[in-house]
């Protein structure tokens, strides 16, 4: 690839500590015979990878703790060739730690202490103004403070880059109009709709004939009339569906894999989506290409290992 598409991300960077065991505890219940693991993670971390694998040069905007798990976390980005010089260090808070549950069928639980994450300034982002603005994508997630996520769209809306918001995890109230006005791509799943729309996606209008898909189109019908120029709901092995203000929602179906560890799939698509995408792909292409690598991403242990790299993700996608 002559020249690799600049993408920005800025969001969070976790330790994720994990034990898979063969279910997932009821409240109150202790499960045995699990085993334990430990991998890079946080959502914005994990997309950053994805980027990268999927052949982006990519520049990451976090803040981390000066403690070893900063240190590992620094040291990873730069084996993945990821531009670390906006990744700030605190003295005060640890970084932060994701403690997951892992299913033997790949279902999930996850508690989060973002530490450091959390102190992550608008400040911080303007540093890194230049760098947002020359980039082909900006991504955000919500695993970060919001005025830092609003002053790095912003910045990007303003020098025409466009903008992919994950609004992970889902937000307890609806976010800013101003801030949706500015979104190009939100992508996000059926939970994070319901948060942001205000409405249940399951009692809305199905996106395929009655019952089909059990998808809402009326949530995101909200969300394009706030200003949000193309939702992008991703529906885990179903794939994802395109809502852009047209009469018709577009279906792009998934692959068949077999799944063995869910965390980070979304994180998967959402990077490669924005790598394709910033290199000026289709956006049908583009939408192909991640749900082939969060297909990938599912037949494999943990987040950032679980991230494909760009051939595997090609190979896939043209078995449709």
């Amino acid at each position: 690839m002559p020249d690799k598409p600049r993408v920005v991300v800025v969001g969070s960077s976790n330790t994720d500590m994990v034990i898979r065991s063969p279910r997932l505890p009821r409240p109150g219940e202790s499960v045995v015979a699990g085993q334990f693991y430990m991998a890079a993670g946080g959502k914005g971390a994990n997309q950053a990878v994805a980027a990268a694998r999927a052949g982006a040069r990519v520049t990451f905007v976090a803040r981390l703790g000066t403690d070893v798990f900063g240190d590992q976390a620094i040291a990873g980005f730069q084996r993945e060739g990821i531009d670390c010089r906006w990744v700030s260090r605190d003295p005060k808070t640890p970084s932060g730690i994701a403690l997951i549950l892992v299913a033997e069928d790949g279902e999930n639980l996850i508690s989060v202490a973002l530490g450091a994450n959390m102190r992550l300034t608008p400040a911080d982002v303007a540093r890194a103004a230049r760098a947002i603005a020359r980039a082909d994508a900006l991504v955000l997630q919500l695993e970060v403070p919001l005025p830092a996520v609003r002053r790095a769209v912003a910045i990007a809306h303003r020098s025409g880059v466009p903008v992919i918001l994950n609004p992970a995890p889902a937000p307890r109230k609806p976010l800013p109009k101003p801030l949706l006005r500015q979104i190009d791509y939100l992508v996000l799943n059926e939970t994070e709709m319901e948060a942001i729309a205000g409405s249940p996606v399951a009692a809305s209008v199905p996106l395929a004939g009655r019952n089909r898909d059990g998808c809402g189109y009326t949530a995101a019908r909200g969300l394009l009339d706030a200003g949000v120029r193309r939702v992008i709901l991703t529906r885990g092995k179903q794939g994802a569906a395109l809502l852009d203000g047209t009469p018709h929602p577009k279906l792009i179906p998934g692959h068949k894999v077999k799944a063995v560890d869910a965390v980070g799939a979304g994180d998967a698509f959402v990077g490669t989506f924005a790598t394709f995408i910033a290199e000026g792909r289709t956006l049908d292409a583009a939408l192909n290409l991640a749900n082939a690598a969060a297909a990938i991403s599912v037949t494999r242990k943990g987040a950032q290992p679980s991230m494909p790299a760009r051939p595997e993700i090609l190979r896939l996608a043209v078995t449709r």
